[in-house]
């Protein structure tokens, strides 16, 4: 793994390190306590739940953050099919970039796979911030995900990720906002 720096800088395009980097972590901290790591995690988070109820959590954490990878793919690959990407790329680095640091607010390199789940979250809530243009940018539904991971952190954690996510849109947003005029129109 490189340091972001170089990798996400003023280049518009992504490169496949990107997501190879984020399958890299992924492995990295399933490695570091597995899903045991992720149960207690969640244990403390849930301590209304039984076992079982923490297992089958834990298991769905998982599948989440496995998912993240396939995520940023298909929206690279939905900028590249409408020509978005000056717009949705550097949204995706944004992204990326968090999901590389190795601190943040919940560090998996300490943590192991309870780690990602603020990774996770982050890639989740800038996808859906790029669903509120005119047209839908991904046909996915991902408010259970996004609602799902925000009570395993917490409100406090999942407030700082959300205005993440904002100030990632607010960033492009005027170059945003003219390319779904121009889709629009196209319409």
């Amino acid at each position: 793994m490189s340091d972001s720096t170089e990798e996400f800088g003023a280049d518009p395009t992504l490169t496949d390190g990107s997501i190879s980097d984020v399958l890299a972590i992924i492995e990295s901290a399933k490695a570091r306590g597995g899903l045991d790591s992720l149960e207690q995690f969640i244990a403390k988070a849930l301590p209304e739940s039984d076992e079982a109820e923490v297992t089958e959590a834990a298991e769905v954490a998982l599948e989440i953050i496995e998912s993240v990878p396939v995520f940023l793919a298909r929206a690279r690959q939905e900028a590249d099919e409408r020509g978005l990407t000056s717009v949705v790329y550097p949204l995706l680095r944004h992204a990326e970039r968090y999901y590389v640091q190795p601190m943040d607010l919940i560090p998996e390199m300490t943590r192991g796979l309870p780690g990602l789940l603020d990774d996770s979250y982050l890639v989740i809530r800038i996808i859906e911030h790029m669903d509120k243009g005119p047209q839908e940018f991904l046909d996915w539904d991902l408010a259970y995900p996004s609602r799902f991971l925000q009570r395993l952190m917490g409100p406090a954690i999942a407030q700082r990720l959300d205005r993440i996510a904002e100030e990632a849109m607010e960033e492009v947003s005027t170059q945003l906002a003219e390319l779904w005029e121009q889709m629009a129109h196209q319409a």
